[in-house]
C-alpha cells in the first residue's frame, strides 16, 4: 500500500512521515500512491492538488484505514467548484497509534499514553489551459507523543497534463515543503519533502489503464534505503524502490478493479518465507451520487492494511 512508515522513520532524516500514507483507496490499490489518475474521485486530489479540478461540485468524502498493529487513520474532505476553471477543498486526517505503556529510565511504570498525528489542508486548483491544470495545498500539521508535541506548516504543489483524445495523463508534484514552527525538543527536524512524477495511460484496444508513480525522487543515495536483510541495492533496485505500479480493469462506466505493487515496501518489510509483501488490490463502484472505494495492502507477512472511501455529491 505505502512506502513503509516504519522503515522511512528509521533513517532519522525527517519527522511527520505519516504524510506519506495514502488518503485515497484507489491510490492505495496502486502500490500506495498515484498522482496522475483522471477520475471524478475527490480523494485523489489529496495526493496531487492539480487533480481537484476534475471533481464534482460539493462532494463530501470520508475514509478509514487500518494500519500496522493498532494504528488507525481517518479522514474527511469537501470541495467547491468556482466557475469553469477553478476549485477549492478542505480536508483533514487523523492518525491514532493506540495506547502505550510508559516507563522511566529505571524501568518504573509511569502510566499509559497516546500517540497521534493530525493534518488539516486547504486546497486550490486552477485549469491553466485545456490540457494543463495546477494546484496548491497549504497544511497545518501537529503530532503528540506522550509529553512531546510538535507543530508544522507545509505546502504541496502539483501540475497535471491530460490529453483526453489519447487518454494519457502526466503529473508532477512536490509535497511537504515547509518546516516545524514548534519542535519536539530543542532540535528542529526536516519535513519529508517528496518530489513525485506520475504517468497514466489507457490501452488503446483493451479496458485496461496502467499507471507508474515515482516518489521520493529527491533522494537517490543508497543510504536512504533500507533492506530487511541488511543487503545493499544495485542501481536498478534503487530505481524500483521509487516506483509504485498500478493497473485498472475497467468493467463498465461504474465499476473497476485495481491491482498494484510496491517494490520498496516488499524489500524493506519482507522476512524469510513471505511472498506477497508489497502487493495491493482494490475496487471502486459508482452508484448515482455515491462512490465507494476499497483497497487491501499486504505490508508484511504478519500485517495487512485495509482502506475504505465513501463519497457523496450533494
Amino acid at each position: 500500500m505505502v512506502l513503509s512508515y516504519a522503515a522511512m522513520a528509521q533513517d532519522g532524516s525527517s519527522v511527520f512521515n505519516f504524510l506519506r500514507l495514502p488518503f485515497s483507496a484507489h491510490a492505495a490499490a496502486h502500490g500506495g500512491n498515484n498522482i496522475s489518475l483522471i477520475e471524478d474521485d475527490l480523494t485523489l486530489a489529496y495526493h496531487n492538488p492539480a487533480l481537484l479540478i476534475n471533481t464534482t461540485d460539493k462532494t463530501l468524502s470520508l475514509n478509514y484505514m487500518t494500519y500496522i498493529t493498532d494504528s488507525k487513520v481517518a479522514g474527511a474532505m469537501f470541495n467547491k467548484v468556482f466557475g469553469e476553471r477553478s476549485a477549492g477543498a478542505v480536508a483533514a486526517r487523523y492518525v491514532d497509534y493506540g495506547s502505550f505503556d510508559g516507563y522511566d529510565e529505571d524501568n518504573n511504570a509511569t502510566g499509559s499514553f497516546d500517540a497521534k498525528d493530525i493534518e488539516i489542508k486547504i486546497m486550490y486548483s486552477y485549469l491553466l489551459s485545456d490540457r494543463i491544470s495546477g494546484g496548491v495545498s497549504g497544511k497545518f500539521i501537529t503530532a503528540e507523543y506522550e509529553s512531546y508535541n510538535s507543530v508544522a506548516l507545509g505546502v504541496d504543489l502539483g501540475l497535471n497534463y491530460y490529453n483526453e483524445e489519447s487518454d494519457f495523463s502526466a503529473s508532477l508534484a512536490l509535497c511537504n515543503l515547509g518546516g516545524q514552527v514548534k519542535a519536539f525538543d530543542d532540535k528542529t527536524e526536516k519535513m519529508p519533502i517528496d518530489l513525485q512524477l506520475g504517468f497514466t495511460k489507457r490501452l488503446a484496444h483493451a479496458p485496461i489503464r496502467v499507471s507508474v508513480t515515482l516518489t521520493d525522487l529527491n533522494h537517490w543515495s543508497k543510504e536512504h534505503f533500507y533492506n530487511a536483510d541488511g543487503s545493499e541495492d544495485n542501481f536498478s533496485e534503487i530505481v524500483l524502490k521509487h516506483a509504485h505500479f498500478g493497473a485498472d480493469l475497467l468493467l463498465g462506466d461504474n465499476f473497476q478493479v485495481s491491482l498494484g505493487y510496491n517494490y520498496r515496501m516488499s524489500q524493506e518489510l519482507s522476512v524469510a518465507g513471505s511472498k506477497w509483501d508489497g502487493i495491493t488490490a482494490g475496487a471502486n463502484l459508482s452508484v448515482k451520487r455515491v462512490k465507494i472505494g476499497a483497497s487491501y495492502s499486504k505490508l508484511h507477512v504478519s500485517s495487512s492494511s485495509f482502506m475504505f472511501n465513501v463519497s457523496y455529491s450533494l
